[in-house]
């Protein structure tokens, strides 16, 4: 299931497996229309008279990136072969452009002809029906196309461009495609195919004893043949491998872009931060969508995805890359959120790349009675991340446009969405999306928004506003000290819900998100409160095995692994680990306090992917990645994390 591998520059995004499969290609929106869909595009190696897929077991594979940079640095070595091939992929970081380098090295003391197969299994729009799959004689190019979407493929070695060709049918008709044609070295050169197709094409080297050659490869994207032929010849005149080698320019500059002093951080701490970096950059469309994850695998769970934007991992994750100095990438959300916003001032539940409103399973009414099917945490953070991103970039003029078009009407819906005996949010979904009532997390997020909507308005001169944001806040506020935390136990309740008959019932259930009580400034975190209720979050919540970690809540069941709850009250998650590892930054008073936090962060260098990737989630036996990899969430809020920890390093300094 993980995507161990991800390029692109929000436009275009490629994902692959830890088998150098191609799973996924989106355009023109990053999770928006996969080309690929899981299915498998893969390359192949013949050399005297044997061939393999590099996929097969006989390939030692190890993947990882260029140093600092969304460039793959990728090694496939096969000791019977003698052949080594060193792989860097990359998208160019403005046109949609996807650029491979090969170097094969031949270990034999022999010279010898070596052969690479790249196979194409597109679905165009994500559907097998009308693609076409054609050889371009003139450009001697082979490309696919369907109504408005064209992906040109062309390459080049010392001896020529492409070799052979062929195209042909795929799953249909026992046809399994021309993978199985590239098998004998040999390919058919069948110049179109049209309805369930797929393309083979092949280069060839002639490699001395020992010698190493290279080759370049590249796909063009586009909307028209002219758009995808104009960027063809681009990369020709550019020259393919020079071109590759600028990516990796650009990203090297883009993530150091902010001196940053790292203090005590150990170094792969560090290039987790910007291999972080990186990688959030790629789950975010130009157009202002921040996807939550892009691995296609989730679909054979439940027939549905994780490449959609949700508001409340899109304003999080916003606001950790605005700390970072990363303003200019995630304006565009807020543009997005102003947008999608409806005419109640509420952001739904998610929606999808190109604005539309995703799929939901939050009903309009239960037990006969109607509700807004809504999360309200994720409309309260959207402003919250605002103010964040005014404080890290001061873009006084985008939050002047955003005002009145979002500030305003989203915090009106927070002052009236109250239930008025209690003076706390109505109830509404939690952020896991599992159950409906009045939560700490959406309260204190509702605290924030409000909070961070009078400061708009203060800094604006609207006087009047701002009193009344400020005051609804602070109600809030007091309404969870009085029916949120609970006296008797000495710590704040997950919610509570009101029951038909009017009457409250109090939910115990320890949860990690009662960390929002500090991050979100409702109380101090030595609060002895917060104090109290994030203990009993390391006590309940702790996974008691070699792996550790911290579980979401008590008896999570989301892919559970274990069922023995005492000692793993839940699978262990990135984002709940590092959590604690706020708390534990923000009540430290020394820097032998930090030393905790840090290993936490060591923890998660750990647990990730050989690339860098995080997942959601790990079984707590094993360590494996549970769930999709790379979750954005997980990514920024490593990045968060680390910066909470320099910023306690300069404070106690």
């Amino acid at each position: 299931m993980p995507r161990p591998l991800v390029v692109g520059n929000g436009r275009l995004l490629i994902n692959f497996d830890d088998r150098l499969h191609m799973r996924d290609f989106y355009y023109p929106y990053v999770g928006q229309l996969n080309h690929v869909g899981g299915h498998f595009s893969k390359l192949g190696v013949w050399v005297q008279g044997r061939f393999s897929w590099v996929d097969e077991n006989g390939w030692d594979r190890k993947l990882g990136y260029g140093r600092q940079s969304l460039v793959t640095d990728v090694h496939a070595h096969h000791e019977h072969l003698g052949l080594s091939l060193y792989i860097e992929d990359g998208v160019h970081q403005r046109d949609p452009i996807y650029l491979k380098k090969v170097r094969v090295r031949n270990h034999s003391s022999e010279a010898r002809e070596v052969r690479l197969f790249f196979n194409h299994d597109f679905s165009l729009n994500e559907t097998e029906v009308g693609d076409t799959a054609v050889f371009d004689p003139m450009l001697r190019t082979v490309y696919h196309y369907k109504r408005n979407v064209y992906i040109m493929i062309n390459g080049s070695t010392r001896e020529g461009g492409i070799d052979q060709f062929s195209t042909g049918i795929k799953r249909f008709n026992y046809a399994e495609g021309t993978w199985r044609d590239a098998e004998d070295g040999l390919l058919s050169g069948n110049p179109i195919a049209q309805g369930s197709v797929d393309s083979t094409v092949s280069f060839r080297l002639m490699l001395q004893p020992l010698e190493e050659k290279t080759m370049s490869y590249w796909m063009c994207v586009g909307e028209s043949y002219e758009a995808v032929k104009a960027l063809n010849q681009y990369v020709l005149d550019s020259d393919p491998e020079r071109l590759l080698s600028r990516v990796a320019v650009y990203w090297q500059r883009w993530v150091n872009k902010e001196q940053r002093d790292f203090a005590d951080l150990p170094a792969d701490v560090v290039d987790l931060y910007k291999t972080s970096l990186l990688l959030v950059r790629t789950q975010i469309d130009q157009n202002g969508a921040i996807l939550a994850a892009n691995d296609s695998d989730i679909l054979q769970y439940n027939r549905d995805h994780y490449s959609y934007m949700w508001p409340r991992d899109g304003a999080l994750i916003a606001s950790a890359m605005a700390q970072a100095g990363y303003t200019g990438v995630v304006a565009p959300f807020f543009r997005f959120c102003a947008e999608a916003l409806n005419n109640e001032g509420y952001l739904l539940h998610k929606y999808n790349p190109d604005g539309s409103v995703g799929s939901s399973w939050h009903p309009y009414i239960v037990d006969g009675e109607v509700q807004l099917p809504i999360q309200e945490d994720e409309t309260a953070l959207v402003l919250h991340a605002l103010w964040e991103q005014y404080k890290s970039g001061k873009q006084i003029e985008d939050c002047q446009a955003l005002y009145p078009t979002l500030v305003r009407p989203a915090a009106r819906f927070l002052l009236e969405y109250i239930q008025t005996d209690l003076q706390l949010p109505k109830p509404s979904y939690d952020l896991w999306e599992e159950r409906r009532g009045i939560f700490t997390f959406t309260s204190a997020t509702v605290f924030a928004g409000l909070k961070a909507a009078a400061r708009f308005a203060q800094l604006f001169g609207d006087d009047r506003r701002y009193k009344r944001y400020d005051e609804g806040a602070e109600r809030i506020r007091s309404a969870m000290l009085k029916h949120l935390y609970d006296p008797e136990i000495g710590r704040f309740l997950r919610g509570i819900y009101i029951r038909p008959n009017g009457k409250i019932e109090k939910d115990f259930t320890v949860e990690s998100s009662l960390f929002a009580l500090f991050a979100l400034d409702v109380l101090p975190a030595d609060d002895p409160r917060v104090i109290s209720t994030m203990e009993a979050v390391k006590r309940s919540l702790r996974v008691d095995t070699e792996v550790g970690g911290f579980a979401r809540y008590q008896g999570d069941y989301y892919f559970r692994k274990s069922h023995d709850t005492a000692k793993v009250p839940g699978n262990p998650w990135i984002i709940c680990t590092l959590w604690v590892a706020d708390w534990e930054i923000a009540t430290a008073k020394s820097r032998e306090e930090l030393e905790e936090p840090k290993r936490r962060l060591s923890w998660v260098v750990r647990h990730a992917l050989q690339s860098g990737v995080l997942s959601e989630q790990l079984d707590p036996y094993t360590g494996a990645p549970v769930s999709v990899a790379p979750l954005t969430w997980s990514h920024a809020t490593y990045v968060a994390t680390v910066l909470r920890y320099l910023e306690k390093v300069k404070e106690l300094r």
